[in-house]
């Protein structure tokens, strides 16, 4: 399966898919880290039931608390909110690593399901803005290992420092890898 994901079909196609399907590790690369809300009507029935829009940090905190460990590798200092929100505390699963050099927006859920696209873990890079503040995205998702596998070796690469040692920005990045710096 390769199916294509354009502009607000982020949010369910993308997040709804991932979100669903997860069972076991959810790997999330992206170049800019907000916090994100998810409508009540948002990715498969997520939401609050209130009718309030949830944070995305919110959701991944219930998934580790379902025993799924969340990787969430970002290239940029999370915005303002996100930091404030992380000073709460981060969720038991969810591990955080900041690399100055990933641009990469992926998301794989359990090694089997993959979104590879244009679009940051953000309101208007996943299309929760209208459709008039929302970013013009793309990308696909798959179930293909020989698609999965290669991403999900460099994100592991990157992940585990391996790619440091030979990063030619390693003077603007004195601390690769680090936890967002509250």
């Amino acid at each position: 399966m390769v199916k294509l994901i354009l502009n607000d079909e982020h949010l369910e196609g993308v997040l709804g898919e991932a979100l669903g399907a997860v069972r076991h590790r959810l790997f999330i690369a992206t170049a800019d880290v907000k916090d994100v809300h998810i409508p009540p009507a948002g990715p498969a029935g997520r939401g609050r039931r209130d009718g309030r829009a949830e944070s995305f940090l919110e959701i991944l905190g219930k998934l580790s608390a379902r025993g799924v460990q969340v990787r969430l590798l970002h290239g940029g200092v999370p915005s303002g909110p996100l930091r404030e929100r992380l000073k709460e505390g981060t969720p038991a699963g969810l591990v955080m690593r900041r690399c100055p050099r990933v641009h990469i927006k992926a998301v794989v859920a359990d090694g089997r399901w993959m979104y590879l696209g244009s679009a940051n873990l953000t309101g208007a890079g996943l299309g929760a803005k209208s459709a008039r503040r929302r970013n013009f995205e793309g990308g696909v998702c798959t179930d293909q290992l020989e698609l999965i596998d290669p991403v999900l070796d460099m994100l592991e690469g990157i992940w585990s420092g391996r790619e440091c040692t030979a990063c030619g920005r390693k003077i603007h990045c004195p601390q690769p890898l680090e936890e967002p710096d509250l």
